[in-house]
């Protein structure tokens, strides 16, 4: 008897010990989880630093009235908002430090790793239950399926119009996209990149080799590491090529070497713009030049960079070869066709010693200033948060975490004196106050590239939005002003008008070399893929004079700040309005 209660005791010791050592275990994994992500945002519509987190407000700001909107917990102003106006002079701070706040603060932190571990969970089952329903609405792609091929990220042969897609990428979806940019064949690898070109690649590989399934469609193959699957693109799309689009660039002085200025030409007797663009389309040149009956096909370059465009009358015979001014002047044409001599990007080789910061007040631009650096550059961009969207469009250092080192700066839009002294050095970007407000609201509510409806700009939300976001915008550049530790000021409307210039300055300030070929390449992919489509009018005005007077006052107060550290002012377009 006493044999068999010592085998029980000891089976029970070892099942106690076990159950101990996987509860350990499971703790541990979930902390370091929640751990890594905990200062992420993920909800879309927050942005910067949460909305009860309570920051101390510079002296600047104290004299101007302005706060934090994320110091209030009623996004409507309240008394310190408006210090200096009219009869309204009292401080509400005590609150920043109270036992209700700690607790209010606890328990947002809280909510905000359940949302993170949610979206974290559902992320890694994307070929799962709703993703396979989604799958069975996808069109059955069309074309011919070429095979599978070796993939050499730095000698590709399929290179253009690359773009990404981790939850839905299909073939069809791929051949669309290489379907209107002109080109003949589709390519995916790893299940979620499209690459497109009117080539294909030189080495086939086994069949087998190409195994992994499209992310958005099952059965179907999207190449795989180092694989790549071609799909011709479908042919019902030959009559749709003619109606792609081909932007018009203007009239220009033809360079004197015209045929090594161009590596491509064609003479072709009553030539039109659909030829020719059609040819430079298949042997993938962005640009088609048209100079009487000859055709010519390139890149922009120092020899013909397109930035000084000439009176378009001096072209309108171009057509004509003996009246063209004898051959001076051409006609120059984007083809659908990608620029990719700096589509090339990955994460830096070493971790990199200056720790830089791209910060700017949401809707100001970063996203767009994101691009035009990896693109000139050649890294990736990191980020304080992570969105799932810009991921999903070839902005791979979403994923990394924020503080990896890996990539050529971190975008933030936070500014809180701990948060600005992480950063070494940091590129501050500041927009008109006016079009980052309404940037942002169109993105709370339509997303990157959409737009709120009318009555989203005519509810009450827009008011308190305003009221709320125009003190952040003010407070942003100021703290980073006090705080920042080395700063490069770009203002959007600046870098939009002269972009190769102050792209060049930001690229020395990453302490990155290139090329001026490279710099006319993002030149000519600047839009990028979260450019708005046009500015949408609104036949009403959505500013109030109380707003402009209240935006106004925090213009004024930051050109002031700026001044006072020795940077240029605010452009003038800011104010009056």
């Amino acid at each position: 008897m006493a044999k068999a209660f010592f085998r029980l005791q000891k089976f029970l010791r070892r099942t106690q010990f076990l159950l101990f050592f996987l509860t350990a275990a499971y703790l541990m994994a979930g902390s370091l989880l929640l751990l890594q992500r905990s200062r992420l945002v993920i909800q879309q519509g927050s942005r910067g630093t949460p909305a009860n987190q309570a920051l101390p407000v510079p002296d600047e700001m104290s004299r101007a009235g302005i706060i934090d909107p994320r110091t209030v917990q009623n996004p409507r102003p309240g008394p310190r908002l408006l210090v200096g106006m009219d009869g309204l002079q009292e401080a509400a701070l005590e609150q920043w430090h109270s036992p209700h706040w700690l607790m209010s603060r606890n328990s947002e932190l809280r909510q905000l790793r359940r949302r993170w571990f949610h979206k974290f969970t559902s992320d890694q089952e994307p070929m799962q239950t709703a993703g396979f329903k989604a799958m069975k609405h996808t069109a059955e792609h069309k074309g011919t399926y070429m095979g599978c091929f070796t993939d050499d990220s730095k000698e590709r042969t399929l290179k253009g119009a690359v773009f990404y897609d981790l939850r839905k990428m299909t073939v069809a979806h791929c051949q669309e996209a290489c379907a209107e940019r002109a080109y003949s064949y589709a390519g995916l690898a790893y299940g979620a990149e499209c690459y497109c070109g009117n080539s294909l690649p030189a080495t086939a590989a086994k069949p087998e080799e190409c195994n992994s399934e499209c992310r958005g469609e099952k059965g179907s193959v999207c190449g795989g590491v180092n694989r790549i699957s071609v799909y011709t693109v479908e042919e019902l799309r030959a009559g749709a090529r003619r109606r792609r689009n081909v932007i018009y660039r203007g009239c220009f002085r033809a360079p004197e070497n015209i045929t090594d200025t161009f590596p491509a030409s064609l003479l072709q007797p009553n030539l039109t713009v659909e030829m020719c663009s059609e040819f430079c389309s298949k042997k993938e040149f962005p640009l088609a030049v048209i100079r009487g009956q000859e055709c010519y096909c390139g890149y922009p370059t120092g020899h013909f960079s397109l930035h000084d465009s000439t009176d378009g009358r001096r072209c309108s015979g171009t057509h004509n070869a003996s009246s063209t001014a004898e051959g001076k002047y051409c006609l120059v044409y984007q083809t659908p066709v990608q620029d990719t001599r700096c589509t090339d990007r990955k994460f830096l080789t070493t971790k990199t010693k200056v720790f830089v910061a791209l910060s700017s007040f949401p809707g100001a631009g970063n996203t767009w200033a994101r691009h035009l650096i990896e693109h000139a550059t050649g890294y990736y961009t990191g980020s304080y948060y992570f969105d799932g969207a810009l991921y999903n469009k070839g902005f791979k250092g979403e994923k990394d975490h924020w503080r990896s080192r890996r990539t050529i700066c971190v975008k933030t839009h936070e500014s809180g004196k701990t948060e600005i002294e992480m950063f070494d050095s940091a590129i501050l970007l500041i927009r008109n106050p006016y079009k980052s407000l309404m940037a942002e609201f169109n993105r709370k509510y339509a997303g990157h590239l959409g737009y709120a409806t009318d009555r989203n700009w005519k509810s009450k939300e827009w008011p308190d939005f305003v009221n709320s976001y125009a003190s952040w915008w003010a407070s942003h550049v100021l703290e980073w002003l006090k705080y920042g530790k080395r700063l490069l000021i770009v203002h959007y409307e600046d870098l939009k008008q002269s972009l190769i210039p102050k792209l060049k300055e930001m690229v020395e300030f990453l302490n990155v070399t290139v090329t001026e070929d490279r710099l006319l390449c993002v030149e000519n992919n600047r839009d990028g893929n979260f450019k708005r489509s046009g500015a949408r009018q609104k036949n009403f005005e959505p500013f109030t004079q109380e707003m402009k007077d209240l935006i106004n006052r925090y213009i004024l107060t930051v050109d002031e700040a700026l001044r006072g550290r020795n940077f240029s002012g605010l452009p003038r377009e800011y104010v009056p309005r």
